[in-house]
């Protein structure tokens, strides 16, 4: 069993994930600001990674030296990463309740300094996949078995530091290396294939050595399948393409970029969240 964590059943997991996407919602009308679309449609794969016995962590060591890395390369989305890490017993969730507050270690982009289980101050877009790999670099150099995990944003993964990291962890065959894109194909003004289209995703990192897995992003079976197949992968990174919906669970959220960083009033907080106790 991976340090304190457990390996949670599909059915735990879905529930997990219907109770965080609640959290991020009471989180972001509390606070009046944040980000509640990649929120959103990240916590399927968080929950899954953090619960699902994949993730080697000690939530009250969280300097372990044989953990496990996790890299939020899509800084903005902390409501979501927040809730996890609560739930996970990194820090009390009463935290959550200052999300944004000044003086809070909870702010708007995770701050390594101030927030236990943050490996990386993140928020400036394209950056953690860079530090990912020299992280995964400097695993091999001290023969260590840890695996460093990165989530990336699909608008966030048009930036060009992102495709020479992806060459480098290529040419290096950092198979401690694990890429998330969670493509929910919305970006901060509109949709990812109307801006900057980034398919053929998959083939892309195939084309530059990577072992590459699509999958559903809301499938908990299929999250846990391909993290699995992730960090058993030798001789490439892998990069799972997780294709998902932007603020997944929220009709009124899903796939329109307005609601990327705006945060919902009481009355649209109250919508949101019978909607998501409705869904089984």
């Amino acid at each position: 069993m991976p340090g304190t964590a457990t390996a949670a059943d599909v059915g735990s997991l879905k529930e997990l994930s219907k109770e965080l996407r609640i959290q991020i919602i009471n989180t972001l009308v509390e606070a009046g600001s944040g980000h509640p679309g990649g929120s959103l449609s990240e916590i399927d794969m968080l929950v899954c990674l953090y619960f699902g016995g994949i993730f080697n962590y000690r939530a009250d060591q969280p300097d372990w030296p044989d953990r496990d890395r996790f890299i939020l390369s899509k800084g903005h989305c902390t409501p979501g990463y927040y809730a996890v890490l609560a739930r996970a017993g990194y820090f009390p969730a009463a935290w959550q309740h200052t999300f944004r507050k000044l003086g809070s270690p909870l702010q708007g982009h995770p701050d390594h300094t101030r927030v236990p289980g943050v490996e990386v101050s993140t928020g400036s877009l394209g950056q953690g996949l860079s530090v990912g790999l020299g992280m995964a670099l400097a695993a091999r150099l001290d023969g260590a078995s840890w695996h460093t995990f990165c989530m990336l944003g699909d608008g966030e993964s048009q930036e060009g530091q992102v495709w020479e990291a992806i060459m480098s962890a290529g040419n290096f065959r950092a198979d401690n290396l694990t890429a998330i894109i969670d493509n929910n194909q919305v970006q901060q003004t509109g949709m990812v294939k109307e801006i900057q289209d980034l398919d053929p995703l998959a083939d892309k990192f195939r084309a530059f050595k990577w072992n590459a897995i699509e999958i559903n992003g809301h499938d908990h079976q299929q999250c846990l399948d391909a993290l699995r197949q992730a960090k058993e992968h030798k001789g490439q990174p892998t990069a799972i393409i997780s294709h998902t919906i932007k603020g997944k669970g929220v009709s009124f959220m899903e796939l329109d970029y307005n609601w990327h960083g705006k945060a919902p009033n009481a009355e649209q907080a109250a919508r949101a969240i019978a909607e998501i106790e409705s869904k089984g």
